[in-house]
């Protein structure tokens, strides 16, 4: 269509060249019909917005201004500027034509994310391999993913071994192992072996389509500059319409009135400044700014995700950006999250029956010092103990009756609590006081690893110009202490009660900088009051969590600390070029706009402030 249009425009052009003594209707005729090719998708966008009562946008201004450049080589000593009112509808279409290939190519960044929840997965039922479409398997069949295939669903291997690609999920291109009895996620790749999966979520709980709809739902969270320009538009539209309409009229009204000049002299006043009020239209079109700062944050949002780095919302890029505090949970976050008992030290009884014990107390706990302890003591699942009246209690610990005996679990507060007299340990890492009947038994050394880009990461942030990194943990004070001081954070407590940390997180909030803001980073399981207590969110590690997915505000679906600074410096970069695109535009503007009241302003001028401004706003967007 523009190519058409350009092409007739240009024919007009030498047409006119040739016959220059064609009437002025003659002429109009020739141009209307590049102009209502090329223009007819715009006139109708403003006819449409006045039938719905939304008449005040960029279609409206474009549409009045061309058909009042086709229509001024009427008025009394204007020349004609058919070939002008062409050019500038069909340098808008070009416009709009950049504006869709941009949407479209931020919208192809994170489509690798569409692509990860395949059509069809293959299900084993009464003995027979049979395909079908994902969403009609439940959880408990099996499903047989062959080489090269996407995993559809999340589930168990139950039989063979390959390597999954998880790079659509993580970001990460190094593959992992699946062997049987290992989790697989839907959305990865069965790279090498064969693969009898255990289906674990239906379809629309998996990993994928939760992804999915996290992604397409980030538009529906607009940054404040967003905000701001849509508002702005909203109000800036219609005052420019009417601004123009005073311009054109009022310069010639109060000629004839103050300076009582003739009518015919104040007919080529109004010629004169309604060809200004035109210019003044053209220029002042918001496209720039309506298009380039969503289009930009749009961007920055798909990029992060090429990096494994889930962002809800582009108002979560405006945080991101400001971040001046960052807390993290230890255990799994800063740290491997994978417990191991290095030392056994009883009071009463040998190390192997200590180690019964605790294993039998916390069989039923999902935390990771309970899987230690029952890693440590595997045959307490096939012993026979009978376990009763389980009793947790947050912060403290976990009491058990194993036959006759009661059984506590825990930290010193649990010691205290019951009366236990107990002792502290030498050895560095989590202690596990154990007590029986009352009577303490002794205590169990559980160690965690920092992750290998943990100080990284904290220097990282340093470096970003973060002021303050701060860990909160609920391990004892000497294991937070030794951990603070190897990754170099800044300031840490230790042995929190979850509703301790919470107060933590609303302490440096208040203390903080009025513009500086907090991010906590966590499993987002345990510690979702405080995800959603902080400035931002941000779940670490959260791969196949749904509870992560929903408490975070931002999701780093791998295990790296170091996501962390990636997502800061991606918002930072994304801001940016926002400001970049909104002081470009208004600078231009404004100047064209100057020299439009002035009369040293041409309509080229005007088009090029208007339309080539937003195409290298628009091309400026495309960099994020």
């Amino acid at each position: 269509m523009q190519i058409a249009a350009a092409a007739l425009l240009l024919v007009a052009a030498v047409l006119t060249e040739h016959y220059s003594s064609l009437p002025t209707w003659q002429l109009l005729l020739i141009y209307l019909v590049p102009y209502l090719i090329v223009g007819y998708e715009t006139l109708h966008e403003a006819l449409e917005g006045l039938a719905h009562g939304e008449a005040f946008n960029e279609h409206l201004l474009m549409s009045v201004a061309t058909i009042g450049a086709l229509a001024i080589g009427f008025m009394p000593g204007a020349e004609t500027e058919f070939p002008e009112a062409v050019f500038v509808m069909l340098f808008f279409q070009v416009g709009e034509l950049f504006e869709s290939y941009a949407e479209g190519r931020s919208r192809r960044s994170i489509s690798h994310l569409m692509d990860i929840r395949p059509d069809q997965a293959h299900v084993v039922r009464n003995g027979k391999e049979v395909t079908v479409a994902p969403d009609t398997i439940v959880p408990g069949e099996t499903i047989v993913v062959k080489s090269g295939e996407k995993i559809p669903l999340d589930g168990i291997v139950t039989s063979g071994s390959s390597t999954v690609n998880t790079v659509a999920l993580t970001g990460e291109s190094m593959p992992r192992q699946a062997a049987e009895g290992d989790e697989v996620l839907s959305g990865c790749v069965n790279l090498s072996g064969l693969l009898h999966i255990r289906v674990t979520k239906a379809f629309g709980d998996s990993t994928a389509t939760k992804i999915i709809e996290l992604v397409e739902s980030a538009g529906e969270h607009k940054s404040r500059s967003e905000r701001f320009i849509s508002r702005f538009a909203r109000i800036y539209t219609p005052v420019v319409v009417f601004a123009a309409l005073a311009l054109a009229v009022a310069p010639p009204l109060l000629a004839y009135i103050i300076n009582n000049v003739s009518v015919g002299e104040a007919m080529s006043i109004f010629t004169l400044w309604l060809h200004r009020a035109l210019i003044f239209l053209v220029v002042s079109c918001p496209c720039a700014l309506v298009i380039s700062v969503p289009l930009t944050f749009f961007g920055g949002i798909g990029r992060a995700s090429r990096h494994g780095i889930l962002i809800k919302g582009a108002n979560y890029i405006d945080t991101l950006a400001k971040i001046k505090t960052v807390v993290f949970d230890k255990t799994g976050t800063l740290t491997q999250g994978h417990f191991a008992v290095t030392a056994v030290h009883p009071e009463r009884y040998d190390e192997q029956h200590l180690l019964h014990l605790a294993a039998h107390v916390e069989h039923f706990s999902t935390h990771p010092i309970g899987a230690a302890l029952r890693e440590a003591f595997p045959e307490e699942a096939t012993d026979g103990c009978q376990v009763t009246d389980v009793v947790e209690t947050a912060g403290h610990g976990i009491s058990a009756r194993i036959g006759s005996d009661l059984v506590c679990v825990g930290n010193t507060k649990m010691m205290e609590r019951i009366g236990a007299h107990w002792h502290d340990c030498h050895h560095s890492g989590t202690i596990i006081h154990v007590a029986i009947n009352g009577e303490y038994a002794g205590h169990i050394v559980i160690t965690d690893q920092p992750k290998a880009d943990s100080q990284q990461a904290v220097s990282s942030l340093h470096e970003l110009g973060v002021e303050k990194v701060v860990m909160l943990t609920g391990d004892r004070n000497e294991t937070g202490r030794d951990i603070a001081q190897q990754l170099g954070i800044d300031e840490y407590h230790a042995e929190l009660l979850p509703a301790e940390k919470v107060k933590h997180v609303e302490s440096l909030l208040t203390s903080g900088t009025p513009d500086g803001k907090l991010a906590f980073v966590g499993d987002g399981i345990n510690d979702a009051p405080v995800l959603a207590r902080a400035d931002v969110g941000i779940a670490m590690g959260a791969i196949g969590s749904d509870a992560a997915i929903e408490a975070a505000d931002v999701v780093l679906m791998d295990d790296k600390p170091s996501k962390i600074c990636t997502a800061i410096r991606l918002a930072r970069r994304t801001l940016a070029i926002a400001r970049q695109n909104v002081w470009f535009a208004i600078g231009v503007k404004l100047a064209v706009l100057i020299l439009a009241s002035i009369g040293l302003s041409t309509m080229w001028m005007a088009v090029f402030a208007d339309v080539g401004v937003t195409v290298l706003a628009v091309l400026n967007a495309m960099r994020n």
